[in-house]
């Protein structure tokens, strides 16, 4: 019997017409193996993390034990104290996330569309524009945010414009306020958002376009009836991508912000762990920020039509 006849025959496999043992366990084996350095990484860093952050929201203080010291305990007392003392500090913090991610799509959709549609056919120019867009990763967080307390200090050229314009009063200041935590926030998480966008309209068919010309619709129209709706993957995306670490973050609080009408969560969360050693409440906090944001990004998703992301 040939190889062909028994690859013709209804269920035939390759190796065994070869004469080779079929793999014990079969290809789901396999498949299977290779997961397990994901699933045991995530065990460690992720699962048992969480479980430990948990356990720690819940701990009490050890009676007359010494700064710091606590105990295994089920005192779920801790999370209405922490939120009855720092609930402005969270509300802050979703504030300025959601302010910031609507500003970087504001800013970061136009760069899209240009890298993606306009300089299509262009791969020099879409690699040159892509590049240029993540360039910013490659200088330290904290540096990129010290150049922009410097670019927005009172005596810059942008506060200075500004104050000419009349946009700005002659003693006007953006420096340690809370419009210069949003600029900060938009411009550390603004590639969270360019690249998703731009990952979502790089596989928009032209001939889509076209058709909408040839039908007469205006260019707003247009954008408003196609290219927006097939790019609401890449909307959802990129700003999930830039709320989520920009409600977390306390880099741009602490040096663009004031520390009394700007703190933001994450700053509550650093000084309770590393100065007043309050473990629990900084780890009931911090429970309350990651609940807080798997309910509201489940139901954005989910009001979003796109299921399928989370």
């Amino acid at each position: 019997m040939s190889v062909a006849t028994a690859l013709q025959r209804p269920g035939g496999a390759p190796g065994a017409a070869a004469g080779r043992p079929a793999p014990p366990g079969g290809a789901g084996s396999g498949h299977r193996r290779l997961i397990v350095p994901g699933v045991l990484y995530l065990l460690v860093f992720f699962v048992l993390p969480v479980g430990v952050l948990l356990a720690t929201s819940f701990y009490a203080r050890v009676p007359g034990g010494e700064l710091g010291e606590f105990e295994p305990a089920l005192r779920w007392q801790n999370y209405p104290e922490a939120l009855a003392q720092f609930w402005p500090q969270l509300l802050r913090s979703f504030g300025f996330a959601a302010a910031a991610t609507v500003a970087a799509l504001l800013v970061g959709y136009p760069m899209a569309y240009v890298i993606a549609v306009r300089a299509r056919g262009r791969p020099a120019l879409q690699g040159l524009l892509v590049v240029l867009v993540v360039a910013p990763f490659f200088t330290s967080f904290i540096l990129r945010t010290i150049a922009w307390k410097q670019i927005l200090s009172d005596d810059g050229r942008v506060v200075g414009a500004l104050r000419w314009l009349h946009v700005l009063p002659p003693d006007g200041r953006l420096s340690a306020t809370s419009a210069a935590v949003v600029v900060g926030l938009t411009y550390s998480f603004l590639p969270f958002m360019v690249l998703p966008l731009f990952a979502s309209l790089e596989r928009l068919d032209p001939r889509l376009l076209e058709a909408g010309a040839d039908l007469y619709a205006t260019p707003l129209t247009t954008f408003r009836r196609v290219t927006l709706p097939l790019s609401a993957p890449g909307v959802v995306a990129g700003t999930l991508l830039t709320f989520i670490p920009a409600v977390g973050d306390y880099v741009n609080s602490s040096l663009l912000g004031n520390n009394t009408t700007t703190v933001m969560i994450g700053q509550v969360v650093d000084a309770r762990f590393f100065r007043v050693l309050d473990y629990p409440t900084a780890a009931a906090l911090s429970v309350v920020l990651m609940v807080s944001i798997l309910v509201l990004v489940t139901a954005y998703v989910r009001r979003a039509g796109t299921e399928e992301l989370v």
